[in-house]
């Protein structure tokens, strides 16, 4: 009967083992490959090749797919000493993937030749029992819960939008949620605005989604700004954030925050309501269309009247509040398709939802070719001005 070398010797000459020196020189030279520890979790707790998917062999081949969606991608793997590595790859090739690697020596020599090695945070007791439902999902999993964790997301409005977004990314383990809102809360916004109660009537909005999230979850960092963003304060603010998510209601704070997301390099995760309608998209620069794209200029003052003027479903703000939180989560995992040259649309009464695809205009003023917005400007003024 044949011996597990002598397996292991014919797997080896069937697949490309490659040293840790290329790997390193790969890394150096910025070339494009999947990089894959297939370790598990206790393993990495000592350290791992920066850049390198975390996925673990147990779940390899369901995980894969989110890392190296192209069968002929470039793929390297690696274990602690090459053997568990060597029958992932033959494991790989035989799923179709025609281009994969096993690191001959794994993790260990990767260490001994002192190759840089990158440590990271291990997720706690609680947070294993907390989101243990996201960590029974490939596309989310350990690496990906740590990237929650790990990012930042400033809420423009603790409304309506603000409300169910806030409270999903809370609950998701968002690692830093800002929120800035300069108003109070009052009876009207009850109606639909769920981070708000009665007995916080009066008191400054952001206060108020303070004490509902930090009830969601005490594990996560919630700043808040009890103040209106403006062309003054708006960049100092947003640069420290990874991911914009734009729930206002005006056109005047849409447009700056559009601006200011394009010169900062930020994604914006835009959404508007109305009445029984609502839109949720998603602005990434030089990725797809900015807001100017769409609306190169605001409709004339009274054309367009707000909330407080038309009215809103209250339960409408849920639907697409919640889509803005599942766009932002997409965002930062890095998986699906988000909605970049796409605008989703919702119509309440007939429960349909639509989408339409949305380009780069060549001629916007803003990210075209030939802007001319080059820095913010009064938006109060440009969207008051006749046309």
């Amino acid at each position: 009967m044949p011996s597990f070398q002598d397996h292991l010797s014919r797997i080896k000459a069937r697949i490309d083992e490659i040293s840790p020196e290329d790997v390193q020189e790969k890394i150096e030279e910025g070339e494009g490959f999947v990089l894959v520890d297939i370790r598990e979790r206790d393993e990495i707790e000592n350290g791992f090749v920066a850049g390198a998917h975390l996925l673990g062999r147990g779940h390899l081949e369901a995980k894969i797919g989110t890392v190296a969606p192209e069968s002929d991608a470039e793929i390297i793997l690696y274990c602690a000493g090459g053997v568990r590595s060597a029958l992932a790859a033959n494991a790989l090739l035989q799923m179709g993937y025609t281009n994969v690697k096993s690191m001959a020596g794994g993790f260990a020599r990767w260490a001994q030749y002192g190759f840089p090695v990158q440590t990271r945070k291990s997720l706690t007791k609680s947070q294993l029992a907390r989101y243990s439902r996201h960590l029974l999902m490939p596309e989310v999993g350990e690496e990906g819960q740590l990237k929650l964790l790990g990012a930042k997301v400033l809420l423009i409005g603790a409304g309506g939008l603000g409300s169910p977004s806030a409270m999903y990314l809370a609950a998701a383990g968002i690692g830093t949620l800002g929120i800035v809102d300069g108003d109070t809360v009052d009876m009207s916004n009850l109606q639909r605005q769920l981070l708000h109660t009665e007995d916080r009537v009066g008191t400054p909005k952001v206060e108020s989604a303070l004490k509902m999230l930090k009830g969601i979850n005490s594990d996560i960092e919630i700043k808040a700004y009890p103040f209106r963003i403006d062309s003054s304060n708006v960049l100092d603010l947003f640069k420290d954030y990874d991911i914009i998510l734009d729930g206002c209601d005006n056109f005047p704070t849409r447009y700056l925050v559009n601006d200011a997301c394009y010169f900062l390099g930020k994604t914006n995760v835009h959404g508007s309501i109305f009445r029984f309608d609502g839109q949720v998209t998603v602005f990434k620069p030089n990725h797809g269309p900015c807001y100017r794209c769409l609306y190169p200029e605001p409709p004339p003052p009274g054309m367009a009247p707000s909330c407080a003027e038309a009215g809103v479903l209250g339960v409408l703000p849920g639907i697409v509040g919640v889509a803005q939180a599942i766009e932002t989560i997409k965002v930062v995992l890095g998986i699906g398709h988000p909605l970049i040259g796409r605008l989703l649309t919702f119509d309440a009464l007939q429960m349909k939802f639509r989408e339409l695809r949305t380009r780069r205009d060549p001629t916007c003023p803003l990210c075209g070719p030939n802007p001319t917005v080059t820095q913010l400007i009064d938006y109060e003024h440009f969207c008051s001005m006749e046309r």
